[in-house]
């Protein structure tokens, strides 16, 4: 597998973001420029990536294709399709969003009307316009699943892909941001397994996170770097290698470049002592 996350350090050139990207021992990354970014310097970053073998793995979007606001939905649709132009041409494993919501605080939050079929039906369609307008071959268009918004399990990501019915779309997982009640964290180990289960024929990419719920009312769990909560990671990294050698696998939300080393290197500790050849 690859191991990989962000990096939180300025960086001005291919040759720093590489000797970065060394430092942490990753070797997927996330892409570091955008469709906005003039093409040679696109091509400066892609082509260092190559030479180091580092994995461009996820392109992101990080926009509501859903909006209610019909500019904004628009502007983030634009965008969208422009990333998975853009991860398409340079072959990433996938370009990577979430839903979106109608929340009226937060582009990514928590709503009503997010559980409402024609929210629902809304996400579909918002999913088959992108990737019809790029046709991707060589990459992904993916949700990422989110605690109150659509897929926020297994189930209903599977449905998703059964419903978007594109072969450029793929699954982008992220067991954690789906355990959201006390039973899913309590029985956390056969939950990571169902959605490996249900969805590892589609899994383009994984984050690995950990949680941790407190034994207060009403329920609160947290998300916290790896090995700092109850998740077993010695059989969810076995679970990731079953996908195959070049399957990446993320670190995030972390504080800095020494957290995500730290983070790093408890993935690639726990899945060396459990046999897995991690790459770079």
């Amino acid at each position: 597998m690859r191991i990989g996350g962000g990096i939180e350090r300025p960086y001005s050139n291919p040759e720093e973001w590489v000797a970065f990207a060394k430092e942490l021992r990753y070797s997927a990354v996330l892409c570091p420029v955008d469709s906005n970014t003039p093409a040679h310097i696109r091509n400066e970053y892609v082509q260092a990536a190559k030479e180091a073998d580092l994995q461009i793995a996820e392109v992101g979007v990080w926009r509501n294709c859903v909006a209610k606001d019909l500019d904004e939905r628009k502007r983030a649709l634009d965008f969208a399709k422009a990333q998975l132009q853009l991860a398409d041409e340079i072959g990433a494993n996938c370009c990577v969003n979430i839903v979106g919501s109608h929340s009226p605080t937060a582009w990514d939050g928590f709503a009503a009307e997010n559980y409402l079929p024609e929210f629902y039906d809304l996400a579909v369609d918002s999913i088959r316009e992108i990737i019809d307008a790029v046709n991707p071959r060589n990459t992904f268009y993916t949700i990422e699943p989110m605690p109150w918004c659509v897929p926020d399990s297994p189930e209903q990501y599977l449905q998703l892909v059964k419903d978007v019915d594109r072969p450029g779309f793929g699954v982008h997982l992220d067991f954690v941001n789906m355990i959201n009640c006390p039973e899913k964290y309590c029985l956390s180990t056969a939950f990571v397994q169902k959605c490996f289960d249900l969805l590892g024929p589609y899994i383009k990419s994984i984050h690995a996170k950990d949680v941790l719920m407190d034994s207060a009312f009403t329920t609160l769990i947290h998300e916290v770097m790896p090995g700092k909560g109850t998740l077993d990671f010695a059989k969810i990294l076995r679970m990731a290698e079953n996908l195959g050698p070049d399957i990446p696998v993320f670190v995030e939300h972390l504080e800095g470049f020494d957290q995500y080393k730290c983070a790093a290197q408890h993935l690639r500790t726990v899945a060396e002592q459990a046999g897995i050849q991690v790459k770079g």
